[in-house]
């Protein structure tokens, strides 16, 4: 909280967290804050960092430190948008600094410049730094055998269902697929549930809007991972062809996994 700061102190106040995923809420923002991101790995392996800020954010800016010079992330006139994900490159994976500077406001009301952020792997954010994106990049084709084997022992959630409903956010450039689920295998969080009235279990699966996802007939396996609480696709082939491949490589001792 910026109230706990000393009122003539003109220090900038600096916090290190430790996590590749996490979130920060400061309240009363006031002067600066500096937040330094410092995973404790032993290789360098993330090499993006993507913030998302909360719908009710304000009060301060999110700058990143690049080469020695702040860049803006978030401002505050964009913190009511919390579809937008801002990604950028890190060129030093083991630490990354950002810089909260808090907005001049006459009044003492309460505002909270709150974010989540996530450290990711093998991603490539658009542009010589970082580029604001409505997501990741999917893949919009179909994965080929491997990819599926690999799929159902490294996703965030494995789950056999079928397509009840697509929904398109143009605005957003994103899809909304609403699954109506049979069996879940694997998921990190809750977000396939059952509902209360019809004890059916369903949730969200979101994509890019460029892969073009229509309704289809017919039982899946949705794959996919985790980002900011929300699910995202990865490979959803027909649960009876995945089967195929499946024994076929279980024959063979191929599957890197059990099922």
């Amino acid at each position: 909280s910026g109230l706990s700061r000393e009122p003539r102190s003109r220090a900038v106040e600096q916090v290190r967290l430790r996590c590749t995923e996490g979130s920060l809420e400061w309240m009363y923002p006031a002067r600066a804050l500096r937040v330094v991101l410092e995973p404790n790995l032993a290789s360098g392996q993330h090499t993006t960092v993507c913030i998302k800020p909360a719908s009710d954010f304000q009060g301060a800016s999110i700058y990143v430190e690049l080469s020695g010079q702040l860049h803006l992330v978030v401002s505050e006139a964009e913190g009511a948008r919390p579809q937008l994900v801002s990604c950028f490159s890190a060129h030093s994976p083991q630490r990354v600094a950002l810089f909260l500077q808090a907005s001049p406001h006459r009044d003492i009301s309460r505002r909270t410049a709150s974010f989540q952020y996530e450290l990711l792997s093998n991603q490539s954010a658009a542009g010589p730094d970082f580029k604001k994106l409505a997501l990741f990049e999917a893949k919009c084709r179909p994965c080929d055998n491997m990819e599926l084997l690999m799929a159902i022992c490294s996703s965030d959630f494995v789950v056999k269902g079928s397509i009840r409903n697509v929904s398109h956010d143009s605005e957003n450039r994103m899809s909304q697929v609403d699954v109506g689920v049979q069996r879940v295998y694997r998921q990190k969080n809750q977000i396939f549930q059952q509902e209360e009235g019809s004890g059916e279990w369903r949730g969200p699966i979101r994509t890019l809007l460029q892969c073009k996802v229509k309704k289809g007939g017919g039982d899946f396996l949705f794959t996919g991972n985790e980002h900011f609480g929300e699910a995202w696709l990865g490979c959803a082939p027909r649960f009876k062809d995945f089967m195929l491949v499946y024994q076929a490589a279980r024959e063979r001792g191929a599957n890197p996994c059990e099922f």
